[in-house]
């Protein structure tokens, strides 16, 4: 069976970095929300703050699943590249991990322990959620412009951490429009609208900066059929970011309709960009550094890897939709057993 698969393996690459990138978006959606949530819950009182964890509660740790697997499938599938990226951002990466291991122990220790104790705790969850959004905003930066050396090059990762932290309180907010009531939705409602007007200019700084850095993103909008394709999906995103302002101004309507629709919307805005910087780097892996083909790992390698990521796959989306679907519905007050 394996001698099968890797007899004709030339796709066998491009179906790993399809996989990868399919899992980093997951992650940026699913994993986005609740780090929004996680930044917005230092404005509110200790009784919204608990209701706002409800609403990620049965989630949040799931959702970084996906972050793993995208890590994993990157390793074994293209060793290269992850010895690149690895080397290249070394400290973020660093920086990163130390934010997620704390946002891990204040999410359980905010409530466990002492009262004199919880405010430093609910602080730390906070703080290390804006940490880890902006290094993972910081390293998609630097990877964009293949790890380019420079001061301009410094300021796209700068501004790019600024559109993804700017990107997950949008998505936080919507999230918290759809999961809750009252005056919390109505907070959440202002949230959103600062966050969508800040990601619109993080967006146009990482963008005036790109033309002075090599992101391959400019070759290919002066290029004929790319021109239509990128000159679309800003278009597009545009019109998707106007409407949303639209919908903002309304809500919270009576019934609670169209509370879906700026999460529905927000999740569209974070596919179109990510498939316009997946395509401004095709068909490298590591851009400038590595093509996909040149740095994958041996047919038969991805042959036995792809059966094992066949299995564990469905089963991540599985869940995914199970954990959803079970817990649908307005947030209820977080317990602790």
């Amino acid at each position: 069976m394996f001698t099968e698969l890797s007899n004709n393996s030339n796709w066998l690459p491009y179906t790993f970095a399809f996989l990868i990138g399919l899992s980093m978006l997951l992650y940026a959606i699913l994993d986005g929300y609740d780090l929004g949530v996680g930044m917005l819950s230092q404005f509110v009182e200790d009784n919204e703050r608990e209701r706002m964890i409800a609403s990620i509660g049965p989630f949040w740790d799931a959702n970084e699943t996906w972050l793993v697997l995208g890590v994993g499938l990157l390793l074994v599938a293209f060793p290269a590249a992850h010895g690149i990226v690895l080397t290249s951002l070394y400290l973020p990466v660093a920086f990163m991990i130390i934010a997620l291991i704390f946002r891990g122990v204040s999410f359980d220790f905010r409530k466990k322990a002492p009262p004199k104790d919880r405010a430093t705790w609910n602080r730390a969850f906070s703080w290390s959620s804006l940490l880890i959004s902006l290094t993972q905003g910081y390293m998609l930066g630097r990877f964009i412009t293949g790890f380019q050396q420079g001061v301009y090059s410094e300021l796209f990762a700068i501004f790019f951490g600024f559109l993804v932290v700017a990107g997950y309180l949008l998505m936080g907010s919507c999230w918290l429009i759809l999961k809750t009531e009252n005056e919390l939705q109505k907070k959440a409602v202002s949230w959103a609208k600062k966050a969508l007007w800040s990601m619109v200019i993080g967006a146009i700084l990482s963008s005036l900066t790109a033309v002075f850095v090599d992101t391959r993103i400019y070759d290919r909008m002066f290029s004929f059929p790319e021109l239509t394709l990128l000159i679309a999906m800003p278009l597009a995103s545009m019109a998707l970011t106007l409407i949303m302002h639209f919908i903002l101004g309304v809500l919270p309507l009576e019934g609670d309709r169209l509370s879906w629709m700026p999460f529905a919307i927000s999740v569209f805005i974070f596919i179109l960009g990510f498939t316009g910087l997946v395509y401004s780097f095709y068909p490298y892996i590591v851009p400038g550094h590595l093509k996909i083909t040149d740095g994958a790992s041996a047919g038969e390698s991805l042959a036995v890897i792809l059966i094992g990521t066949a299995i564990v796959f469905p089963f991540l989306i599985g869940y995914t939709f199970l954990a959803y679907r079970i817990f649908n519905g307005k947030a209820q007050d977080l317990t602790y057993n």
